[in-house]
């Protein structure tokens, strides 16, 4: 945009300048807005998009560098939480099918209803007994949707520290879900992996 210091912007939101995230947000809401939209079709759902893309912005604001160019920056998280919401209600519907299907085969509903509810507690409470840093890692993949690359970029480490650190938060979660039994692990392979 015209007019607009880009680095100027970047410094003063990597020191935790507030003002500065209220300016960037009037500058690209509208923007990621028309953008979320014209894959949601919901203004809804938009809205949370743009809410979820400066929270995600505030939070990794210190890993921001010099030169960054923000707009594209921004873009990309917000294409990535926008694919990670098609990819939530993806494996959602995947889950509810399953549930469909075994209602119909077994009248067992309810029961596989609160197993759900139970497994997703128990992924919940095995959430924070991951390392902080894995755990970051993890929830980057799995809930914004980025791509071992990208993580690596934003923190700073190498590609294969990221894929060291997925396969050792998978294996933890994996080995707790599976102690839950057989749903434990179809939870595990549905929803997580």
């Amino acid at each position: 945009m015209p007019g607009v210091d880009n680095n100027s912007l970047c410094d003063r939101l990597r020191k935790g300048d507030k003002k500065s995230l209220d300016e960037i947000f009037a500058l690209y809401a509208p923007k990621i807005s028309r953008f979320a939209y014209s894959y949601l079709k919901d203004e809804e759902g938009a809205m949370d998009i743009v809410q979820e893309v400066f929270i995600k912005l505030w939070e990794c604001r210190k890993s921001l560098q010099s030169g960054t160019k923000l707009e594209a920056f921004i873009y990309s998280v917000a294409k990535n939480t926008v694919l990670s919401l098609f990819r939530k209600k993806s494996t959602e519907a995947k889950y509810l099918t399953y549930l469909e299907n075994s209602i119909v085969s077994n009248n067992s509903g309810v029961e596989e209803v609160t197993d759900f509810n139970f497994l997703q507690e128990q992924y919940l409470k095995l959430l924070p007994k991951i390392p902080f840093e894995r755990r970051s890692i993890f929830l980057m993949s799995r809930e914004e949707g980025l791509s071992n690359k990208e993580i690596a970029e934003r923190k700073g480490i190498s590609v294969k520290t990221v894929e060291n650190q997925m396969t050792k938060a998978l294996a933890f979660l994996k080995k707790h879900l599976g102690n839950a039994g057989w749903m434990g692990l179809l939870y595990y392979y549905i929803i997580i992996s």
